[in-house]
C-alpha cells in the first residue's frame, strides 16, 4: 500500500506531558488505511485521546512523525472532523444556531452538508432546533457534536468515545450511520471505544494501545484468523502463546496460529473481544506486537 493510501501514518510517535512523566505515547508506529473504519481500543490512560488529538492537529508530538491525509497536522484540518470526548459546544446557542455556525465555519471548503447534519440532529436524534445546548443531556450534546462532524463531509472522522453517552438503540443507529458514511463517501473513520462487541461487527481495522505502545494492529479479519483459542492440557512448547489461563482441570490459551496444533488441545476461532482482552491482560509483561499482522 502506498503512502497516498494511508489516512493516518505514524512512525516513532512519542508524546510527553512534562519532562519527568513517562510518555503517554512511546515510539508508536501505525498505519490506518484510507476508507477504513478503524477501532482504537485500550485501557484508560493508554493514549487513545492523545493520539486522536495529535491527528486532529490540536497537539504537537514530542518526537516522531505523524501524517494525516498525506500532510503533517494540522495541514489537512479542512478535511478532518474531530469529536472530542468532552463534546465542547457553545452552551448559550440553540441547536439550530450551532448547525448554522458549523455551516458558516466550513463555507470555504465547499463540503458542508446541512442535510447530513440535520439528519443526525433532528431525524435520528429527535432534537428540538430551538433547544439551547446548556439544557441538553449528555447524549443529546453528543448528537449535536456528531451532527457537526457528519455535516463537515470530511475525508477523515476522528471520534473519541462517541457512543459513551448514548443508549443502546442510539448507539446502534450511530454505528449504522457511520457505516453508511464510510461506504457511500469513502470516509475514513477512527473511533476510540470500550464497547468491543460493537466494534467487532462494524470495524474492518483495529489498533490496540497499551502502556503508550501499539500492541496490536491490522485488519480485523486478519487479526482473528492469525489467532487460535486452545482448550486442553499438555505442553505448548513451540507455540507463540499470548495468554494462558486455568480452566477446570486444564487450561485455555490464546496463541498465534502456526502450522500445527499441539496434541491434547482443542482449537476454536476466538472472537475479537477475546483477542483484545488477552493482549490487554498481558500488556507490560510482553514485548509490543508488530503494528501489522
Amino acid at each position: 500500500m502506498t503512502v497516498q493510501e494511508w489516512a493516518v501514518e505514524a512512525s516513532g510517535l512519542t508524546m510527553r506531558y512534562g519532562r519527568r512523566r513517562a510518555p503517554v505515547l512511546d515510539d508508536c508506529r501505525l498505519t490506518v488505511p484510507a476508507g477504513s473504519v478503524c477501532g482504537l481500543v485500550g485501557p484508560n490512560g493508554a493514549g487513545k485521546s492523545t493520539l486522536l488529538a495529535l491527528a486532529a492537529g490540536l497537539l504537537r508530538p514530542s518526537s516522531g512523525e505523524l501524517r494525516v491525509l498525506g500532510s503533517v497536522p494540522p495541514g489537512a484540518r479542512a478535511e478532518v472532523a474531530y469529536v472530542a470526548q468532552s463534546k465542547p459546544l457553545p452552551s448559550q446557542l440553540t441547536v439550530a444556531a450551532v448547525l448554522r455556525l458549523g455551516a458558516e465555519l466550513n463555507r470555504s471548503s465547499g463540503r458542508w452538508s446541512s442535510k447530513a447534519a440535520e439528519s443526525i440532529a433532528y431525524e435520528q436524534g429527535g432534537l428540538d432546533p430551538r433547544e439551547r445546548i446548556r439544557s441538553l443531556s449528555g447524549g443529546q450534546r453528543t448528537r449535536v457534536a456528531l451532527a457537526l462532524a457528519f455535516g463537515k463531509r470530511a475525508r477523515l472522522m476522528l471520534l473519541d468515545e462517541p457512543m459513551a453517552d448514548l443508549d443502546p438503540l442510539a448507539r446502534q443507529k450511530l454505528m449504522g450511520a457511520l457505516m453508511a458514511e464510510a461506504s457511500e463517501h469513502g470516509t475514513t473513520i477512527v473511533m476510540s471505544s470500550h464497547v468491543l462487541p460493537e466494534l467487532e461487527g462494524t470495524c474492518d481495522h483495529l489498533v490496540l494501545l497499551g502502556a503508550g505502545r501499539v500492541r496490536l494492529a491490522g485488519p480485523v479479519d486478519e487479526l482473528v484468523s492469525s489467532h487460535v483459542l486452545l482448550t486442553g492440557a499438555g505442553s505448548l512448547d513451540g507455540q507463540r502463546v499470548v495468554e494462558q489461563r486455568p480452566a477446570g482441570r486444564g487450561a485455555t490459551a490464546l496463541v498465534r496460529r502456526g502450522d500445527a496444533l499441539p496434541p491434547g488441545w482443542e482449537a476454536v476461532e476466538p472472537s475479537l473481544e477475546e483477542i483484545v482482552l488477552a493482549h490487554l491482560r498481558t500488556t507490560g509483561s510482553t514485548a509490543p506486537e508488530e503494528a501489522a499482522v
